[in-house]
């Protein structure tokens, strides 16, 4: 819990650069962290730090309730927050809400987000606040 009363949450995202699932879970992350929800009490944690030893968001994560965003079925976040620190309390995937086939392949560059791209960025925002209500309403 933070001075604010608010619950500390962390937010571990996809850092797949190669498929644009990773890109867009990325920049709904941003978009929470930076324009929905300024302010609040998120812990960003850097998922290749995570992976790699990091300590201090091992812990963080196993503590206190964590999110991962990843961008495709592989889910790596999910995988290594739960191998490296226990449960997370929520999840979304980018696959789950997105077909493939609107996602497309290869790099996306966020500077040439087409309207429904940037469209699937609310999208996949709107399904990380779902799961931030939800740690809310459950305590």
């Amino acid at each position: 819990m933070s001075e604010e009363g608010k619950i500390s949450i962390g937010l571990i995202s996809c850092s797949g650069e190669a498929c644009p699932g990773g890109t867009i879970s990325r920049l709904a992350t941003q978009k929470v962290l930076r324009s929905i929800r300024p302010g609040y009490n998120f812990v960003t944690i850097c998922l290749p730090l995570f992976m790699a030893g990091g300590e201090e968001e091992r812990h963080f994560a196993r503590h206190y309730p964590t999110i991962t965003i990843d961008g495709c079925e592989k889910c790596c976040a999910l995988k290594a927050t739960e191998v490296l620190s226990g449960p997370v309390s929520g999840k979304v995937v980018v696959t789950d809400l997105i077909a493939g086939e609107k996602l497309g392949e290869g790099t996306l560059a966020t500077r040439e987000l087409t309207a429904e791209q940037k469209a699937m960025v609310d999208q996949v925002a709107a399904a990380i606040l779902e799961q931030v209500d939800k740690i809310n309403r459950e305590g």
